[in-house]
């Protein structure tokens, strides 16, 4: 007798991810966030398509078996991690590679953008007004990125190639990177502070009054990590007193960002829509990348961007 072919759960989003090269090799299952906990105890395998739900976190804990194995299309793993998820033998793997270039380029746009002022000659051209102005050097500025990943690391050499002196500061220092204790210090000599960090524990509101405060009246702070790494309402004050020259934000605590957000209105602050990552093709790119790590599971190879659960990245970084 044949055995059945492994069942994949994917948690959908529109568009759904193109399995078409797994067609007789699982059986693919679609489900909302109402229907996931129903559906998981049949799953062999999870596929965390919409990645920005929090479903899996109330879907998990309860009776019957779970699958074997999550991935998430995602660099991030904190919307799902959760108590149970962490303490089972559930293997959990994300997106690590495909946003590490697109997210690199995003940076060194916004920074050129910030240092050239492009936001205020888009203003100034809306309103038909010629005004000159001197913009910034990039080359010879300073820059400290937090998170030493494959994010962290494409963004150091991206902005090298522009000129600009990188610090990369990680969870523990090592050959080329600086330890937490070195943060206060590298913020205070840098042009530019870019956080790329995952959300765990010990990051989580890492960027507050205090670290703003310890910055340079003319430094530019810069978040495509996790919203959360950020106090926003004390951005909003380090803005508002003139305590950094300018931010961007491209994730955010709540996404989509309320109308009534006062992050809208602070000076200085470019905010985008969580797309740094996301090139023409993106899509593609994550559902060819589950599809590939799905045929080594299958063949019972190992995994590749297997996650700590306990500590919410993938190590080895």
């Amino acid at each position: 007798m044949t055995p059945p072919v492994p069942t994949v759960l994917v948690l959908d989003a529109d568009p759904p991810p193109r399995l078409g090269r797994l067609t007789g090799r699982a059986r693919i299952v679609h489900t909302d966030p109402d229907g996931l906990a129903a559906r998981l105890p049949s799953a062999d395998v999870l596929l965390v398509w919409d990645f920005a739900s929090h479903a899996v976190r109330g879907a998990w804990p309860g009776e019957g078996p779970r699958p074997r194995w999550v991935h998430t299309a995602s660099a991030g793993v904190d919307h799902l991690l959760c108590p149970e998820l962490v303490a089972s033998d559930t293997v959990v793997t994300n997106a690590r590679g495909v946003f590490d270039l697109p997210v690199a380029e995003y940076v060194a746009a916004l920074v050129l953008a910030i240092a050239k002022d492009l936001p205020r000659t888009l203003d100034l051209q809306r309103e038909r007004t010629w005004r000159h102005r001197e913009g910034r050097r990039v080359a010879g500025t300073r820059a400290c990125v937090v998170g030493s990943g494959p994010i962290g690391r494409a963004i150091v050499r991206t902005l090298k190639a522009l000129g600009v002196t990188t610090a990369l500061v990680g969870r523990v220092p090592r050959t080329g990177v600086h330890g937490p204790d070195d943060l206060d210090r590298l913020m205070s000599r840098a042009d530019w502070v870019i956080a790329a960090a995952p959300l765990t524990e010990q990051t989580y509101g890492m960027f507050d009054a205090h670290r703003f405060g310890v910055m340079q009246p003319s430094a530019c702070f810069i978040n495509v990590g996790r919203g959360p790494l950020v106090d926003e309402d004390a951005l909003v004050q380090a803005l508002t007193r003139r305590w950094i020259a300018a931010a961007a934000l491209d994730v955010l605590a709540t996404e989509p960002l309320p109308a009534d957000s006062p992050l809208w209105e602070a000076p200085g602050l470019l905010v985008s829509p969580h797309m740094s990552g996301d090139t023409v093709g993106w899509r593609d790119e994550l559902g060819a990348q589950f599809v590939d790590l799905y045929e080594r599971w299958a063949a019972g190879r190992s995994l590749l961007n297997v996650v700590d659960k306990r500590r919410g990245y993938v190590p080895g970084h």
